[in-house]
């Protein structure tokens, strides 16, 4: 009795793996002021799976062109650009967050306000797609609002 329980737990466990190898978590949209035709996503990827992977494209309705984007510091600059493609290793994970990866939403097709959703779909390596529906929050670009009152009292943005 115990021994079937033991492979039907095993079954399951695999099954399940098998089901959600690679799984996102936490997604969401910055919302945007009106007149703001660019926006950006953050999101946790996961990649449960035995194999390496990668995130190689990124589609969505919500703007004329999505992208992968990374931001780098380069010669004392934070610097934004295009990456082809992201790195997924087995058992590990991946942030996107300000500051470091994110998709960009280029040309938006209408303002994006908080409490509305944007459907975003992930590109793999392996051809699976993964299609997330990431909730539109408010939030200010990782600053607190006291570091912004400091910042334009020196007259820097």
């Amino acid at each position: 009795m115990k021994l079937k329980s033991v492979i039907l737990g095993l079954f399951l466990s695999v099954a399940s793996l098998m089901a959600s190898s690679v799984m996102v978590k936490d997604a969401y949209v910055r919302a945007t002021p009106p007149n703001m035709p660019n926006s950006a996503a953050f999101m946790l990827v996961m990649n449960n799976s035995a194999n390496d992977l990668e995130i190689v494209g990124v589609k969505s309705n919500i703007a004329k062109n999505v992208e992968l984007h990374k931001h780098e510091m380069i010669d004392g600059m934070m610097k934004m650009s295009q990456v082809k493609k992201i790195d997924l290793k087995s058992k590990s994970h991946v942030i996107f967050k300000p500051g470091s990866f994110h998709v960009m939403l280029l040309g938006l097709n209408k303002p994006l306000k908080e409490g509305e959703n944007v459907n975003l779909t992930l590109v793999l390596s392996n051809g699976k797609e993964i299609k997330i529906n990431a909730p539109v929050k408010k939030v200010m670009s990782g600053m607190n609002h006291s570091s912004m009152n400091e910042n334009k009292s020196h007259g820097h943005m």
